[in-house]
């Protein structure tokens, strides 16, 4: 008996926690089970072609909103060429219209609802015994009979997070790529678009298990971990131990990415923050909306203020990568308001701004929500809003504009001080980034993919349309931002001459090379090979965070800040000057 367990990816990089967690669970049983992972942006004969040469007697897909139109299509070309293969289909995006996928899909076996582990095992112990018993004692099913008849057993009870075994074994098979790991299921809180609120059962794995199991990453040198649990801190305390832990067993290199409520975060977490490596841990902090009736419409129940004095204090730290999300579309948040909250959340400088529009997720509550409210949204996955009584569909696109920009020029984190000068010229930042998106729409250039360096001239040129007499300002800005991320051997044509001459800069490393007190990584290198891992500027505008007038900089490659990957700058104005 072959059982095949399928996932399709939003990226190569991502792992499935679900199809692995499941995979463990049937084992421990004694049952086998086989495992594919592919990603949406492989070609669906490609991954059609796998399974066929596996020849699987059961197939079953982790179905997500992502690749719920991909798995559809999969599924009956499966039932095509593999007539005889039972199909079954379990996770979020079918959950919760089981009956009714089952009545569009009459290939379909049937669904997991819920949660899957023990279904799943109790399913491949069905089909291994010879179906030596009935599928009607299996909770947590929705299926069809040979005669059609569909049946729907009761729920899984909860399982004790215990009860799970550890999903991964050799983390070779996962190098580059990210591994997620649980250890707690449900949400204390009630949010109303999201599906983590219908779990009400808040669980939490044996502490002792999870530091052993956090453990093994780090012996491994896994690259990253990211913890799926809805509100890490929920348990402030447990999840301070953790915290405790990760700082004291401290490897050097993997990093662990938590999703906290911020306003949950305490003096004594933001004291433990500030004796962490750099890089050791990121949070994402979902704030959503910063306006109050907003926030209650959709029972959120967010301190913004006490949110925001904790956002700043970690920042404060430049240690820890801070990953703030909006949502737009939320109950009486219309462009104004939307607008201020962007503003808002901004100005706490995170790392990462994520502006997101509101999805009406089947089985929520927004979705009853805005079936009565007259909202309006898009019928196939991922059921973007499209028009609320706040929002019509022309701000929305407005929205995105700003959105597609917020992404390209500021999460990239590419572009830090040309930003910080450029949005003095406007309103606010967000009539920035709405103004920036206008300009590339209008260009055509919203449907193209950029490179790097190419964005640099998007931006340049958007910038000498808005503000022609701070070419020189912006040039520069520019020019540090280049090379604070790229040790280029090309310069770009609009960075124009270098200022220094070649002699000047030869001079310079000449000089440094003999400098006992260079840091670690550029000692006993000799002048030309401190110019390759290096790049030697000559400033003569203000540029953000450095003095006004003349100045040279010099972008060290070697040592790299671990929030953003940007170049450590040094300036040795004086000592090119001393040369003169």
């Amino acid at each position: 008996m072959k059982i095949l367990l399928t996932a399709v990816n939003a990226k190569y990089i991502h792992s499935n926690l679900a199809v692995y967690s499941l995979k463990a669970y049937a084992e421990r049983q004694g049952t086998p089970v086989s495992l594919l992972e592919f990603t949406i942006n492989q070609q669906p004969d490609e991954i059609l072609g796998e399974i066929y040469r596996l020849r699987p007697d059961v197939v079953a897909f982790s179905v997500y909103i992502w690749n719920v139109s991909l798995i559809r299509v999969l599924a009956e070309d499966i039932h095509k060429i593999l007539p005889e293969t039972e199909i079954w289909m379990g996770g979020p995006e079918v959950s919760w219209n089981s009956r009714e996928m089952l009545e569009q899909l009459p290939f379909l076996r049937g669904i997991l609802r819920g949660e899957g582990e023990k279904s799943f095992g109790d399913l491949c112990r069905y089909y291994c015994s010879g179906r030596s018993f009935s599928l009607k004692e299996i909770r947590g099913l929705v299926f069809r009979e040979q005669n059609g008849t569909v049946v729907c057993t009761p729920e899984q009870e909860p399982l004790d997070m215990d009860q799970l075994p550890f999903p991964y074994g050799q983390p070779e098979e996962f190098e580059n790529r990210i591994l997620y790991y649980e250890s707690s299921r449900g949400c204390p809180f009630f949010c109303s678009y999201c599906l983590s609120s219908l779990d009400r059962h808040l669980r939490f794995r044996s502490l002792n298990l999870v530091l052993r199991e956090l453990s093994f990453f780090l012996e491994r040198r896994v690259r990253q971990v990211k913890f799926v649990d809805r509100t890490f801190n929920a348990d402030r305390s447990r999840a301070r131990r953790i915290w405790n832990f990760l700082k004291d067993q401290d490897n050097g290199y993997t990093n662990f990415h938590f999703e906290i409520e911020g306003d949950l975060l305490e003096e004594e977490d933001l004291e433990l923050f500030s004796g962490m490596r750099p890089g050791l841990i990121q949070l994402e902090i979902g704030v959503q909306s910063t306006n109050p009736e907003t926030l209650k419409a959709v029972r959120r129940h967010t301190d913004f203020e006490k949110l925001s004095r904790r956002v700043e204090a970690v920042g404060k730290l430049h240690n820890i990568h801070q990953h703030l999300d909006l949502i737009a579309g939320l109950p009486g948040e219309g462009l104004e308001s939307f607008r201020r909250s962007f503003c808002q959340v901004y100005a706490l400088k995170p790392q990462q701004l994520q502006l997101g529009f509101l999805k009406v997720l089947k089985g929520t509550e927004m979705e009853r929500i805005a079936e009565a409210g007259g909202y309006r949204w898009k019928s196939e996955p991922p059921y973007e809003v499209l028009e609320t009584p706040w929002l019509s569909y022309g701000e929305i696109r407005r929205l995105k504009l700003a959105e597609e920009m917020v992404e390209i020029f500021f999460n990239s984190g590419q572009f830090q001080k040309t930003l910080a000068r450029a949005e003095q010229g406007f309103a606010d930042p967000f009539a920035f980034y709405e103004r920036l998106g206008l300009f590339c729409e209008e260009r055509g250039w919203l449907s193209k993919s950029h490179s790097r360096i190419q964005r640099y001239q998007i931006l340049r040129e958007f910038l000498l349309r808005e503000a022609p007499e701070q070419e020189e300002v912006f040039r520069e800005c520019l020019v540090y931002d280049l090379y604070a991320r790229e040790n280029l051997k090309s310069r770009p044509e609009w960075a124009g001459e270098e200022g220094l001459s070649r002699e000047a800069v030869r001079q310079f490393y000449r000089q440094a090379a003999k400098d006992p007190n260079l840091p670690e990584g550029y000692r006993g290198r000799d002048w030309k090979q401190l110019k390759s891992m290096t790049h030697l500027e000559e400033f003569r505008e203000a540029v953000p965070g450095f003095r006004e007038g003349y100045k040279c900089l010099l972008f060290t490659y070697e040592t790299r800040d671990p929030l953003d990957g940007s170049a450590a700058v040094w300036d040795v104005t004086e000592k090119i000057q001393r040369q003169e």
